[in-house]
């Protein structure tokens, strides 16, 4: 991380980036703490750990110049989120919106806490916290980042499970779930959509289809 570190400006008042280390270190610490595995590379890692790398990566692909706080941001989109299942609140669709508005509460906590022992002044951690509760999207701009950069890791990594998971669902049901999720995103995370490097093939299709769609 040190050679994003110091190419974000922000950095004037931690010119060799400690605190963002800290920061990072410790976020990752509470990642591997995560009982689910997911099989990377013939290694079972801590799901949440290898969610969080691939939204970094992401972010470095699609906007490298992001500010400070989207990357601690980007990082923390998923922090214990293992804490709250989704099967503790019910499987119908209001049970959905109120769990992921209890985990929004949830990371925008866990966040502003270690960011604070990590040495942020409140400014930034109010301002991660906004990023995570997601408010202000589609009218702020960086919190629109956070989540097309969401938008794009699930598209490039777990829209395959999910569609495997959903197998009863027509074509036309996984097409519609697609197109919402495009359209929650910027007109530059819809184009980035479209140029992912490795789509996962059985549903490359259905990608190209949603975009061209939604275009």
């Amino acid at each position: 991380m040190r050679r994003s570190c110091e190419a974000n400006p922000g950095l004037g008042r931690d010119p060799e980036g400690r605190r963002y280390e800290r920061a990072i270190a410790r976020i990752d610490s509470t990642h591997a703490e995560d009982p689910n595995r997911d099989v990377v590379d013939g290694a079972a890692q801590p799901r949440e750990l290898v969610y969080a790398r691939r939204m970094t990566d992401m972010l470095d692909r699609f906007a490298p110049g992001a500010p400070e706080p989207v990357r601690l941001a980007v990082r923390c989109q998923h922090i214990r989120r293992w804490e709250i299942p989704r099967a503790s609140y019910p499987a119908t669709p209001a049970g959905y919106k109120e769990w992921r508005a209890r985990l929004l509460v949830l990371h925008a906590e866990a966040a502003s806490g270690i960011l604070r022992e990590a040495g942020y002044e409140e400014s930034v951690v109010s301002r991660v916290s906004k990023l995570l509760r997601k408010e202000g999207i589609k009218r702020d701009e960086e919190v629109q980042l956070l989540e097309d950069v969401a938008a794009l890791v699930f598209l490039e990594h777990y829209l395959s499970e999910f569609a495997r998971q959903h197998e009863g669902y027509s074509e036309a049901k996984l097409l519609d779930i697609l197109s919402k999720t495009l359209r929650k995103m910027s007109p530059g995370g819809r184009r980035a959509a479209a140029d992912l490097i490795n789509p996962p093939p059985e549903v490359a299709s259905l990608l190209t289809r949603a975009v061209n769609r939604e275009s």
